[in-house]
Order: structure tokens, then C-alpha cells, then sequence
């Protein structure tokens, strides 16, 4: 596709995209002018547009194409998925949605009321959403039967980049033509031919290649340590040839770690992470950690008395157990929950640790003799885990999460020294958690600690609003709790 074709298309797109948010405007003004009643042609067109409102709309226009084009919608979509592209496009009405709502505030839009934002959001979300899903799936089947494709050269012969080539051609839809590999002569270059592909130049004629061959996007897979001038050559080189180059981010064959790019200062930088990372998604699971956290404090605050009440008339001490636990990245932090022992359990654990019931470090026994009368049944039934709602309030915790574990646990932890269960921290510590709806603690320590780290690598919105719904019937069996 010619570089003016696909300027065409794109500012096609940019226009459509805009057609699109006035549709949805026009949409939730309906409910509206249906309350008003009909409206005659005489009636519609003696209505007179201040200069001010029309100023205000096509400045809201222009924030709108900033917003889409800010998040990167413009840009060449070919390798995302259409998960990702999904979420680019709610991410792009959230912000329009917003930006509608602050210049109804800014100028005085009384029409534009909480309801008029929401009907918006949700017609501009689904159209733009099934639009761009349509046209996605019907470039992905223009390209499979060999249209629109761009050549593709793969710098590096080594087992990644081999891997990478197949990928490629096992999915036509993505339009690429891996027209070979260019590499210097070593003794691997026998199993390239063995899948098919050609060596067509060695690293000293790469230039040569570039400037007399059709290349379109370059692959870069060389070794970073062994062949670093290699690879700064070869950037260099396609940034003076104006060729895209794409570098494989798995440089250190990571493997449950996750890549992104980012930018600072000018420099890009290859972000390698486990569990949540820093975007909206965190910031949504923050807001609804706090808004969920605050509502239910409030709702059951005459449990909360009650409980509170019952505490200190059955036994001599504090209402709550507070203790030092490890959360997120090994930060410490006071945890709060109702007492339910004695107020010298600390101290009598010695005395009682070889009835641990648990493997491990932790120490759990379902018949604790340091439990109060009152304690048993606020431990069977989760109620001596609702201060922990606090934790969540300030931030120490979150709704769902690994549990945190006692700095007498930790250390013991530590000392058997499998980096692997430290993953585990890279996440802020929850109330409730995969472990807790899958047996609790009658579960084995190794299996917790695995389910733990299946949380980390599968994390998703969806996958916390899925384990709270299953927590509840959890708790109302009262299975495993100790």
C-alpha cells in the first residue's frame, strides 16, 4: 500500500471516528427532545446558535481527535490484538465521555446532565467499538488472500528469531511477507534452511540489501550482547532508509515476565514486568478497591459496633489485632482485624508449634487453644476479616490479592530460598484471594504459594470481580477457615 493511500484511509478514518461521536451526541440528545415533544421545521429553524456554544463544539472536536489520536487509534494496527484495540477504543470514549462533561461544566451546558454523558459514552463505545472490530476483520481477511502486504526481512538466524518468522507465516491475516533472514555465516544457519528460509545477505552487505531490495518492516533478533554494534547498525540504518524497525522485546528469554514500551525524555524504554503494571487498569482496581471498601465500612458499620461490643465484654484486651505484615514488594505495613485470641497468643506460639497443621512456614491448627469463646465463631464465619477493610481504604491493601504474610512467616519464607514464591509481592496483598476460594487453609503451603503466582500471571479486572463472586459461597460454608 502506497504511503498517500494509507494517509488517505487514515484521515477517512480520523473523520469517521468524529462522524461517529456527533451520532452518539445525537443519540443521547433523543431522550431529551422525546420529554420537549415534537419540534416543527419553522420552530427548529428559528433556533439561533450563540458564537459561544459554537466555539465550545468545534473546540470539543478537536479534543476529541487529540484524545483518539493521543492513545495511538491512528497508528498501524496490524501486530495488536483485538483485545488490546478494544480497550484502546474504551479508553479513547472514557476520555471524550470526560471531556464532554467538563465543558458542559465549563460553559453551562444545562442539557448535558450525568445521564446525557452516560447515554454518550455508551453509544460511542459500542458504535466505534463494532465499527473498528468490522473493519479489523475485514482487512485481517483482504490481506489473508494476499493483499495489502508488507515485506518483512529478520535480522538474526537464531532460535527466537526462527520462532518468530513461523509465527508470522502461520497468520496470513496479518498480511507479511517474510521475504528471508540476514545473518553472518555461523554453524546455526543449517536449521534455518531445515524451516524453509533463506539467508538472502550477511551483516556486512545488510546495507547494500536495504538500499536495492523492497523491505517494509525489519525484524531485529541478533543477540544483544554479542552483536550490539550489529544491532545499532542496523537501526541505524533503517532509520536513515525510513524502514520500520521492530525489535523482539524478549532479549533475556524471560519467562513469565511481560514487555511494553516506554517512553522517557526521548528514549524508548523496554519495561519487563510481573503481575499488575501502572496504567488504568491499576488505577481502575484502585478506585474500586476504595469505592467498594468505604460503602461496605458504612453499610455494615452496626455489625462492626456489634461485633466490637461482644469482643471486649468476653474477654480482657484490645477490640483489634493489629500486626506487622509484608505487602507489596516486601513493603511493611500494621494489619487490622477483630481479636480472637488471647491477649498473649504471641507469646504462647511456642509452646504450641509443633501442633502446626500446615506445611511450610506459616502456622495454622484448626483447634487453637489460644482461641477466645467468641473468637471461633467470628474465625468461622470471616467476620474477624472485616477491619482489614481499613487496609484497603488507606491503600496498604487490596480487595483481592495474595494474602500478606506475617513477618515471622516471612523470614522463615525467606530462608528456604525459592525466589520464585517472592513473585508473590509484586502485587499488593488482598483480603481475599485464589487461595482462600479453592480450600483455604486446609490447602498445602506449596499449592498456595502456586495459586498465589497463577494470580500474578493471569491478572485481569475480570479475574477479581471472579473471585469475589466466588468468595462469598466461600465464606458461607465456612471451608477451611481457621
Amino acid at each position: 500500500m502506497s504511503t498517500v493511500w494509507r494517509k488517505f484511509l487514515t484521515d477517512t478514518l480520523k473523520l469517521f471516528d468524529l462522524f461517529l461521536l456527533l451520532v452518539s451526541l445525537g443519540i443521547a440528545t433523543l431522550p431529551i427532545l422525546l420529554r420537549v415533544g415534537p419540534v416543527s421545521f419553522a420552530q427548529f429553524f428559528s433556533m439561533r446558535v450563540q458564537l459561544q456554544n459554537l466555539i465550545a463544539f468545534l473546540g470539543l472536536l478537536c479534543v476529541w481527535h487529540f484524545i483518539f489520536s493521543m492513545i495511538g487509534l491512528y497508528d498501524s494496527k496490524r501486530l495488536a490484538s483485538r483485545r488490546i484495540e478494544a480497550l484502546d477504543l474504551l479508553k479513547a470514549t472514557s476520555l471524550c465521555a470526560i471531556a464532554l462533561a467538563l465543558g458542559a461544566f465549563l460553559f453551562g451546558f444545562r442539557v448535558v446532565t450525568p445521564g446525557f454523558v452516560a447515554d454518550f459514552w455508551a453509544t460511542s463505545t459500542i458504535t466505534i467499538v463494532l465499527t473498528r472490530m468490522v473493519l479489523r476483520t475485514w482487512l485481517r481477511r483482504f490481506r489473508a488472500q494476499g493483499h495489502n502486504l508488507r515485506n518483512m526481512l529478520v535480522v538474526g538466524s537464531n532460535r527466537r528469531a526462527i520462532q518468530f518468522a513461523k509465527t508470522i507465516q502461520s497468520r496470513p491475516d496479518l498480511g507479511y511477507r517474510i521475504i528471508g533472514f540476514a545473518d553472518s555465516p555461523w554453524v546455526g544457519l543449517e536449521e534455518l534452511k531445515k524451516h524453509g528460509f533463506a539467508l538472502v545477505s550477511d551483516l556486512d552487505n545488510l546495507p547494500s540489501f536495504l538500499r536495492h531490495s523492497v523491505v517494509d518492516e525489519v525484524a531485529l533478533a541478533l543477540p544483544i550482547r554479542s552483536f550490539h554494534p550489529n544491532s545499532a547498525r542496523v537501526a541505524e540504518l533503517c532509520e536513515r532508509q525510513g524502514i520500520m524497525l521492530r525489535v523482539l522485546s524478549d532479549l533475556f528469554d524471560l519467562k513469565t515476565a511481560r514487555a511494553r514500551a516506554d517512553e522517557l525524555g526521548g528514549s524508548t524504554i523496554i519495561t519487563h514486568y510481573v503481575g499488575i503494571a501502572e496504567g488504568w487498569p491499576l488505577t481502575v482496581k484502585r478506585i474500586l478497591d476504595f469505592a467498594v471498601s468505604l460503602s461496605l465500612l458504612l453499610l455494615i458499620s452496626p455489625l462492626l459496633l456489634v461485633t466490637a461490643i461482644m469482643i471486649k465484654l468476653t474477654s480482657p484486651g484490645p477490640v483489634f489485632f493489629v500486626q506487622k505484615r509484608v505487602g507489596y514488594n516486601k513493603r511493611s505495613f500494621y494489619i487490622y482485624k477483630f481479636r480472637t485470641m488471647v491477649v498473649d497468643a504471641e507469646k504462647k506460639l511456642r509452646e504450641i508449634e509443633h501442633l502446626n497443621e500446615v506445611s511450610g512456614p506459616v502456622f495454622k491448627i484448626k483447634n487453637d487453644p489460644r482461641l477466645t469463646a467468641i473468637g471461633k465463631f467470628l474465625r468461622r464465619t470471616s467476620i474477624d476479616e472485616l477491619p482489614q477493610l481499613f487496609n484497603v481504604l488507606l491503600g496498604d491493601m487490596s480487595l483481592v490479592g495474595p494474602r500478606p504474610l506475617q513477618v515471622r512467616d516471612y523470614d522463615l519464607f525467606t530462608k528456604e530460598g525459592e525466589d520464585w514464591q517472592r513473585c508473590r509481592f509484586s502485587v499488593r496483598p488482598g483480603i481475599t484471594c485464589l487461595w482462600q476460594v479453592n480450600g483455604r487453609s486446609s490447602m498445602p503451603f506449596h499449592q498456595w504459594m502456586e495459586l498465589d503466582l497463577q494470580y500474578v500471571q493471569r491478572w485481569s479486572l475480570w479475574l477479581d470481580f471472579e473471585i469475589l463472586a466466588r468468595t462469598i459461597p466461600a465464606v458461607l460454608k465456612g471451608s477451611g477457615a481457621a
